[in-house]
């Protein structure tokens, strides 16, 4: 119930304000709740279970008393984690949005969005030479979408450095770098801020959580944020870093906390206005036959989701403005019924007599 309630509320969220959130509830469930907030009956999370099953879970959720509430833990081991038993050179512990996540979770041309996070890297945290990336951009779409568009790596140096990296095509460079130490051993908060576009505008700032101050900071209101060939960007949040020098690794844990993706209007500093029709009407509990009413043309698609995060039903709107879906063959619970458009989500707690 825990589970349910928060995604009910983060679904809310996104229906309101065009803002999706994503936060720890507690241990238990914690790929499902990933799942259902940013690609409902899909996967969006990558992790190195499948080579190292005897250890369980590589994300789970703890209470932090830092910031009194619950946080992610990443785990990632030297060995043997790797990248989804795919790449063995180097390993992979993130979430996504990706191409089966809502619409409105996806950057697109001349669209401005605004990214928030927490994370902790904790003390001793040791960095690959070469790359161990905390947060990418990566466009999709196109001949360039294997190259990440921004990247925020952690680099063993002289000094340790965390780096901002920008590839316009296929090659990347550092746009800013910091010394690493003064972001380890304490919680940091990053907004992002992104104009996607051939002229678009880039700004990131990472804050100290206890007194506010900022660490790490770039910006650039002319900048090229959109590839030939593209779809949309996606965000990712984790560890993903070389096996190359692994003499210089150890095994991390990375703390991370309240997601945010939002998006904003164009045209003011305001959240865009979204869905203020009256939402669809259905009953509930539902016995043999979903009647649903009122469907807005905003809604494009519905599917009704397991609480194991398994999608069971898919129907695609067109110009409907009301349906029946024959849910006679599911057996008897409780499910996620999610009414999915190009500019908002909603969730809603269903009962299947």
């Amino acid at each position: 119930m825990k589970l349910l309630l928060t995604l009910l509320l983060m679904f809310s969220l996104s229906l309101v304000y065009g803002q999706v959130e994503l936060k720890a509830n507690g241990p238990g469930d914690t790929y499902e709740l990933i799942t259902a907030t940013f690609a409902p009956g899909y996967n969006p999370v990558e992790v190195p279970d499948c080579n190292h099953s005897g250890f369980g879970r590589h994300i789970d959720e703890v209470f932090d008393t830092a910031l009194n509430t619950n946080v992610f833990r990443f785990f990632i081991h030297t060995t043997p984690d790797d990248d989804r038993c795919i790449n063995f050179d180097r390993q992979r512990n993130e979430i996504k949005t990706y191409d089966k996540s809502p619409d409105n979770l996806l950057g697109i041309e001349n669209e401005k969005v605004v990214y928030k996070w927490k994370f902790k890297l904790a003390a001793g945290f040791q960095s690959s030479p070469n790359f161990t990336h905390l947060h990418q951009l990566k466009s999709v779409g196109g001949a360039l979408e294997s190259m990440p568009m921004y990247t925020l790596t952690a680099r063993k140096s002289t000094p340790d450095r965390l780096e901002l990296r920008y590839a316009e095509t296929n090659s990347q460079v550092t746009l800013t770098q910091t010394d690493l130490a003064p972001l380890i051993d304490t919680w940091l908060e990053v907004t992002e801020t992104i104009r996607y576009g051939t002229s678009g505008t880039y700004e990131i700032e990472i804050k100290k959580v206890s007194d506010n101050s900022t660490l790490f900071s770039y910006s650039n209101p002319s900048i090229i944020n959109w590839r030939p060939g593209a779809t949309f960007v996606r965000p990712k949040w984790g560890i993903y870093r070389s096996l190359i020098n692994d003499q210089d690794l150890r095994d991390e844990t990375v703390l991370f906390a309240d997601f945010s993706i939002e998006e904003i209007s164009t045209t003011s500093s305001e959240p865009t206005p979204i869905n203020k029709e009256t939402p669809p009407i259905y009953s509930n509990p539902i016995t043999d036959n979903l009647s649903i009413k009122n469907l807005s043309n905003n809604i494009n698609l519905i599917t009704i989701v397991s609480l194991e995060g398994r999608m069971v039903l898919e129907q695609t709107i067109g110009s409907e403005t009301a349906i029946n879906l024959d849910v006679s063959l599911l057996p008897k619970g409780m499910y996620l019924l999610n009414f999915i458009g190009q500019q908002s989500n909603q969730s809603e707690l269903i009962l299947i007599n």
